[in-house]
């Protein structure tokens, strides 16, 4: 993942998920808490990072530094991603679609707040396999970072745009 300076853009942060987790000791179980959270600047930059405290608080923002440092860029094309895909992590997998003007997201819990931080209008997307938050949030990701744009890939073939595109 490409380290982006984070530190002159405004970012929007979402809680995609808490979790109680415990660790079982001699003297009974520690209670901790888990935090996934993304981040975005709305226009294309994306990261996620997981937070782990005593305290819900703490652990969200230990979450959102863990997801400064994560961030990467994700080709656009307008309000949408530039083709169809399918990001895979672990079990997890999401099917990425892109949609006309004014379709919207079409997306469900945390492959939502991945595509609302990231600034995408208009998708189509269905979670496919598992539906553990961290494996989906993952797969989204991979799979927005694999998007390939029409100039990369004119660029690799030694071709036009034009006659890629037809």
């Amino acid at each position: 993942m490409a380290n982006i300076d984070t530190k002159d853009i405004e970012l929007v942060e979402k809680v995609v998920a808490i979790n109680r987790v415990s660790k079982t000791v001699k003297g009974g179980r520690i209670m901790k808490f888990s935090a996934l959270v993304v981040v975005g600047d709305g226009n294309g930059t994306v990261g996620f990072g997981l937070g782990k405290s005593g305290e819900v608080p703490d652990a969200i923002r230990k979450g959102i530094e863990d997801a400064k440092k994560n961030m990467v860029k994700i080709p656009l094309k307008g309000t949408t991603i530039p083709h169809e895909i399918v990001g895979k992590f672990g079990a997890g997998e999401v099917l990425m679609r892109p949609a006309a003007p004014g379709t919207g997201v079409i997306a469900g819990g945390p492959v939502r707040a991945v595509i609302e931080v990231a600034g995408i209008k208009d998708i189509r997307t269905k979670s496919l396999r598992s539906n553990n938050p961290c494996n989906v949030v993952r797969a989204t990701i991979n799979g927005l970072t694999s998007c390939t744009t029409a100039e990369e890939v004119a660029a690799k073939r030694g071709k036009t745009v034009k006659e890629i595109l037809g």
